[in-house]
């Protein structure tokens, strides 16, 4: 049961943070080289509490679908998102922001278990971590850019 926490500093107000990290507007651009696009749930624009999406993207040359929930919701300070069906066994992701002299703290908390049992397990040693992280932070660079420039006015409302 790994839980990977990543930290981002980002020059910009907490709630354009906050924003950017629930718009699947802005996932979607972060995700681009996985194909990633909504199939079911909330299209565009801002996430909110009991909100729902489907995704379908192609990880490790396999198309997949997977579905999660807004199931903690503190504006601006918190959120999570969690998996509902998908390929792992289960997912919880937590996104936490604090306020700190002109910047903003992003902090990730993703908390999942590979499915398969044993062979999961060795997944999770081997790769699944690591590729996790890097789509990670991967995204929180993009969020990171486009908060501390002029790209947010396309994709906030």
């Amino acid at each position: 049961m790994p839980a990977l926490h990543l930290s981002t500093t980002i020059h910009a107000p907490i709630q354009r943070c906050f924003d950017l990290a629930r718009s699947v507007d802005l996932h979607r651009l972060s995700a681009d080289h996985t194909g990633e696009q909504i199939v079911a749930g909330v299209r565009h624009g801002l996430m909110g509490p009991g909100d729902e999406v489907t995704w379908r993207a192609r990880h490790f040359a396999v198309w997949q679908r997977l579905s999660s929930r807004i199931t903690a919701f503190d504006p601006p300070r918190h959120f999570r998102d969690s998996m509902l069906r998908g390929a792992f066994a289960r997912f919880d992701h937590d996104h936490f922001f604090s306020e700190h002299a002109g910047h903003t703290e992003m902090r990730d908390v993703f908390d999942f278990d590979a499915p398969l049992g044993p062979l999961g397990d060795l997944a999770e040693r081997l790769f699944l971590t690591a590729y996790l992280r890097r789509f990670l932070a991967r995204r929180n660079a993009v969020i990171k850019r486009v908060a501390e420039s002029d790209e947010w006015r396309a994709i906030l409302p």
